[in-house]
Order: C-alpha cells, then sequence, then structure tokens
C-alpha cells in the first residue's frame, strides 16, 4: 500500500496514491484513502461520506488522486464493492462527474427523484447541493471528477447530463486529466492556474456537447486525445487528421492548430510512430515480416517509400537496422541501433 503526498502551492494542490488491492492491505486501505483525501484534497473540495462498515473492512482499492485549486479527479480501481452509510446529508456546493470504464457506480438522487446508475461506458454530470448515498459494484474502473460550481452549474441548472464515455468531449477531458496526474506534483503556481482554467473549459464541453474550438488552453488536451486515438489506430488505412478531427467532434483547421500549438504536426506524429511500430517489428525474435509486408501494415505507400523515410529517420535502411540488430543481440556489450540508453526515438 503506499500513500504519497505532492508538494503544496498555498493550499492550491495535492496529489496522493493509494493501493489496497495487495493481500493484506485491505484492513488499513479505507483509512488511508480518507487520510491521504483529508490531507491532500481536503473538505472544502469534496468531503467523504461515511462507508458502510461492512465494506470498510474489505476496501481494496486502487487510485490517484490530484488536487487543482477547487478541483479534484481521480482515478479508481476498486477490486471490492463500496456503499456509504445511510444518507450522509450536509450541504455541500459542487459538481461531479463520473466515467466509468467498468462495473457499476449508482448514485442517490434528490428526494423523489430516486437513483442513477451509471453503467459501464457511460459517464454522469450533475450539480450537487447535498451530500447523497451511493454504492459501486465490485471491480470497477472509473473516472470521478468534483468540479467548483462557479461556471458549471448555470450550465447544468438541474439537469443530469448522461451520454457514452468514448464521446469526444469525453476523451478531451479525460486525456488532459491523464496529464494532470502526471505533471501537477511539479507545476509551479502559474501551472496549477493554466492546469484548473483548462479542465473546468473541458468540462463545459462536456455540459454543451460541444468543443470551443477557439479556447487556446484546450490545444494540450485534443492534441493528447488525438494521440492516443491515433496509436490505437496506426495499422487503420483510413487513419488521417480528417478522420482524428472527425472522431473527436472537431475541424481539420482546430485540429492542427492545436498540434501546431504545442510545436507538432498531425501527420509527422503519426509517420512517425507507424515507424517506431515498424522499427520494432524488425526487431523481434519470431514471425518477422518481409520489407514490403512491413511497409504494407504500417500504410506505407511501397516499400521504397518505407526504405526512404526509414533510412532518413533511423539513419540505416529497414535491411540494415535488422542486421545489426541480429549482430549486436549476439554481443552483450553492445546496444542495438536506436536501443541505446540514449534513445528518444
Amino acid at each position: 500500500m503506499t500513500n504519497r503526498a505532492g508538494a503544496e502551492v498555498d493550499g492550491a494542490r495535492g496529489v496522493f496514491a493509494v493501493d489496497s488491492t495487495a493481500p493484506g492491505a485491505a484492513p488499513r486501505g479505507h483509512d488511508a484513502f480518507r487520510l491521504g483525501w483529508e490531507t491532500q484534497i481536503g473538505d472544502d473540495v469534496f468531503q467523504l461520506p461515511a462507508f458502510s462498515p461492512d465494506t470498510t473492512g474489505d476496501f481494496r482499492v486502487k487510485g490517484k488522486v490530484a488536487k487543482v485549486h477547487g478541483a479534484a479527479i481521480a482515478d479508481l480501481h476498486a477490486a471490492s464493492s463500496t456503499r456509504t452509510a445511510d444518507a450522509p446529508g450536509g450541504d455541500q456546493d459542487l459538481v461531479a462527474m463520473y466515467v466509468v470504464q467498468r462495473g457499476a457506480w449508482t448514485l442517490g438522487g434528490p428526494p423523489g427523484r430516486g437513483d442513477q446508475t451509471v453503467s459501464a461506458g457511460q459517464f454522469l454530470v450533475r450539480h450537487v447541493g447535498r451530500l447523497s448515498a451511493f454504492e459501486t459494484t465490485a471491480y470497477l474502473t472509473a473516472k470521478f471528477f468534483v468540479l467548483p460550481p462557479g461556471e458549471l452549474k448555470p450550465l447544468l441548472g438541474n439537469r443530469v447530463i448522461t451520454g457514452p464515455a468514448d464521446s469526444a468531449e469525453i476523451r478531451l477531458l479525460t486525456a488532459f486529466t491523464d496529464m494532470i496526474h502526471t505533471t501537477v506534483a511539479d507545476l509551479g503556481p502559474a501551472g496549477v492556474e493554466a492546469a484548473h482554467g483548462a479542465l473546468i473549459e473541458l468540462a463545459k464541453a462536456v455540459a454543451k456537447g460541444r468543443f470551443d474550438d477557439v479556447e487556446p488552453r484546450l490545444a494540450p488536451a485534443l492534441t493528447q486525445a488525438a494521440k492516443d486515438l491515433a496509436d490505437r489506430r496506426l495499422a487503420d488505412p483510413e487513419l488521417s487528421p480528417a478522420m482524428l478531427a472527425r472522431e473527436l467532434n472537431v475541424s481539420v483547421r482546430t485540429l492542427h492548430r492545436a498540434f501546431a500549438a504545442v510545436g507538432e504536426q498531425v501527420t509527422a506524429y503519426i509517420r512517425h510512430r507507424r515507424l517506431q511500430e515498424a522499427r520494432l517489428a524488425l526487431t523481434a525474435p519470431s514471425g518477422r515480416l518481409s520489407i514490403s509486408e512491413l511497409a504494407a501494415h504500417w500504410q506505407f505507400a511501397d516499400s521504397s517509400h518505407f526504405t526512404r523515410t526509414f533510412k532518413k529517420h533511423y539513419g540505416q535502411t529497414p535491411t540494415e537496422y535488422a542486421r545489426s540488430t541480429r549482430a549486436a543481440s549476439l554481443s552483450p556489450n553492445r546496444h542495438p541501433p536506436g536501443h541505446g540508453p540514449a534513445e528518444s526515438a
């Protein structure tokens, strides 16, 4: 079990991780999670309700939580089911968002409106005025966001917005929150402020069902979401800036502008990643494809074009690279070309 605290910046930032899924860790899992939340996130963001005693003894949860000003983002993987005690009560004024990849999260609704269940592959966002009961199934994988109500509450009103977790707006939001988790501990005050602003803008896009394509703070999130999608579709002959823009519900111009804002190009990223995958295939211990097969699989026009592009990038033809890699593998004191400690491609 781990519990890691990040440095504070005037109370604007906190981060902790907890893992009580290891054998023997569960009895302390609930206490570690609550301690991490209360010391690093704080009740001013979201007050954790009391959990039912029959779930605290088997609280097997792995997750990471980050605070960015008045917002908190949590990645949770729960091996055990969880359930709050009877309706917690207590006033709150926040916007909560749930994005469920596996399992289900059932939320207590306002009086007379019944419970709401967020199933796998769905998201839900709503304004919360009072603490309410909830329960989660075992083997839950989900993202949970607590957001300040200022700019979001007027957009939501009394509505509960639900939809597919793979919508363009949710893709952008989750890509950005992944970036926050990896960088927030190192951000200065200006970076925390910028991250908070972009997070709110992306949440507004979810509430409105559209992306504000003139909002420059969203360029990193859009770029990362496009990269994530491209990485999953590298062998797809339809992969292109137009396809990525269509899947992310933005214009091609907006996509190109977002990449330019971070100093990259869409087509260059796709080509670079395809070359990386082809290079890895050349060093596969078995089932090695021919040069023409590699060219076709990674969507190069022909083997000649693939060979020229590969040599320009790595300084060797694919055949030379494969030969030198095999030779290097026979010498324990040598690194194969492109695989040394300084390799950055």
